[in-house]
């Protein structure tokens, strides 16, 4: 099956990673404490398909030759006692607070530390030093790390990027990553999963970093799949305040800071590679999202929302990850895609889609009606901006140098 690589950039990034590894463990019925993740009740019945699982077992994880024969694990100390690696992960921050756990918890043996890019103090929440001096600095230490991922994959299929733009690592850093996947692997999909900052931020040059970084992933990324800080805390909310709830109450109270925010984006992502990982005959491939759904090079921000949600404790909703109606009054929708995963037919997806398809049609259709009349006045809008943000960009580089 497909082979993914992960990248995980700064902070935020790495915090994602932490929630992401073990949700990826449970997908293949394995047991981990890290986190204080627990979803194998969810995932146990995937472990009478063991086949299946054995031959996207290598999707995420290295497994050694002498083992490759029994792939069945039922926790940490499996892997460890088999000496399986996650060796499709670089881990990259330029302070290493949140990569120290890595090190320091129960899947720590599962990490190459060859694969590790960390320094001190860090980027001091600066696009500019994120992106020009230790995107610089580190280029060849984080190109050996990634060409040393690379080679150990038999069929790469793609990178996935994990980072936010609110911060100086994440956005520069991260965004300078970017640019190196394109010069080095431009044949390969980057599929990028960044976090918005919120409107309300202690830090001064979060919208600074969040437009520079944004220019980046526009030019460099193959998909970026936007997340807000404020959705995905509303998100969480919503789950306490039900009455019902009491189990994701009892939860958020003893996990980790922002662990049920990141296991959101970790279960997009597993989602979005479970067609490219698994086997099945109606399976969607990674590519197919960029085929389908991008219409130009430069326009592939793809607005995504899940449902049902499964936080780490045991409840389940409908959530967007964007504070974003696309079905507004004033928005067209250009391409959709309903991804479904689990055991689901045909009539039941085709319905779905029908609920749907007179809105898109009737979008569509005054689309076309006004898009000659808008076209120009559109186009001088764009060219005006883009002179301004060009010079805008060009003095603060010369007042950092």
């Amino acid at each position: 099956m497909s082979q993914f690589i992960t990248v995980q950039v700064g902070q935020c990034g790495n915090q994602i990673g932490s929630a992401f590894w073990p949700l990826a463990l449970h997908e293949y019925g394995i047991q981990t404490t890290s986190g204080g993740v627990n979803l194998l009740k969810v995932q146990r019945n995937h472990v009478k398909h063991i086949n299946d699982l054995s031959n996207a077992f290598p999707s995420f994880f290295h497994v050694p030759v002498n083992t490759s024969d029994n792939l069945y694990f039922e926790d940490v100390a499996d892997l460890n006692k088999a000496k399986v690696k996650a060796r499709q992960a670089v881990l990259i921050d330029m302070e290493d607070s949140v990569v120290s756990r890595f090190k320091q918890g129960p899947l720590r043996q599962l990490f190459d530390q060859t694969c590790i890019v960390t320094n001190y103090p860090g980027s001091g929440n600066n696009w500019a030093i994120g992106y020009h001096v230790h995107g610089r600095e580190y280029h060849d230490r984080i190109e050996e790390s990634i060409r040393h991922v690379v080679e150990k994959c038999d069929r790469l299929h793609g990178f996935l990027l994990m980072h936010s733009l609110g911060g100086g690592t994440g956005s520069g850093l991260g965004t300078a990553t970017l640019k190196l996947l394109k010069d080095y692997y431009s044949h390969v999909e980057r599929v990028v999963s960044c976090v918005y900052p919120a409107n309300i931020q202690d830090t001064i040059t979060a919208p600074y970093n969040t437009l520079l970084a944004t220019q980046e992933l526009i030019e460099h990324a193959t998909c970026v799949f936007p997340v807000e800080n404020k959705a995905l805390l509303d998100i969480c909310n919503i789950q306490m305040n039900k009455r019902e709830n009491t189990n994701q109450m009892n939860y958020n109270a003893s996990c980790k800071p922002f662990h049920d925010m990141n296991s959101i984006i970790a279960n997009k992502l597993l989602h979005l590679t479970s067609g490219s990982r698994f086997p099945g005959s109606l399976n969607m491939d990674m590519n197919e999202v960029a085929t389908n759904l991008v219409p130009y090079p430069r326009l592939h921000y793809i607005f995504s929302s899940i449902s049902p949600i499964t936080l780490s404790a045991p409840n389940m909703c409908t959530m967007q990850e964007t504070k974003l109606d696309p079905l507004q009054s004033n928005s067209v929708v250009l391409a959709a895609a309903h991804i479904a995963r689990g055991n689901t037919t045909l009539t039941d997806i085709k319905r779905n889609i029908e609920r749907h398809t007179f809105i898109t049609i009737h979008k569509y259709m005054d689309l076309k009606k006004h898009i000659s009349l808008k076209a120009k006045k559109t186009f001088s809008i764009y060219v005006n901006v883009m002179q301004k943000y060009r010079i805008w960009k060009k003095q603060i580089l010369l007042d950092y140098k």
